[in-house]
């Protein structure tokens, strides 16, 4: 099959707008369901989708996350405008967290984040720059090539 995109969408994350948190991750969840994905990775791209907004809410000003669907795959684009991770490999520590007092208080900050999207995309990869902004891609194949 080809490559060529089936769909492409860009959706704007704000930071801070925790009344808006999870309203991308949604409107993603229902576009997957209404052109037929299979329901076993609208569940996975749904859990590391919400996980990624949900660190721009809480972390970053603000953050583009692009949705592009091929016959092959969901590939998922996240870059923010943020403070950056200084430690990647400590922050894909299941249990790390730098979220505030008032962020645990909502609820948020068990440090799941980014070991969730790792162990729900079939590929992801992150890249950071301590002041300037973080980028998340997370792949979901389609069929059964390319999974891990």
């Amino acid at each position: 099959m080809s490559e060529e995109s089936v769909l492409s969408q860009n959706f704007e994350i704000v930071g801070r707008d925790f009344s808006n948190a999870g309203k991308t991750s949604t409107s993603i969840k229902e576009i997957l369901q209404e052109i037929g994905i299979d329901h076993s990775i609208i569940i996975r791209a749904s859990i590391a989708l919400y996980e990624a907004e949900m660190n721009v809410v809480m972390y970053a000003h603000r953050g583009t996350l692009t949705l592009n669907i091929t016959p092959e795959r969901l590939h998922f684009k996240l870059e923010d405008n943020g403070p950056g991770i200084t430690d990647i490999d400590l922050a894909m520590k299941e249990g790390f967290s730098t979220a505030t007092d008032e962020m645990r208080e909502m609820g948020f900050g068990a440090g799941m984040g980014l070991p969730n999207i790792r162990k729900n995309a079939d590929r992801f990869e992150i890249t950071s720059i301590p002041g300037e902004g973080t980028t998340l891609d997370m792949i979901f194949c389609l069929n059964k090539t390319g999974k891990k």
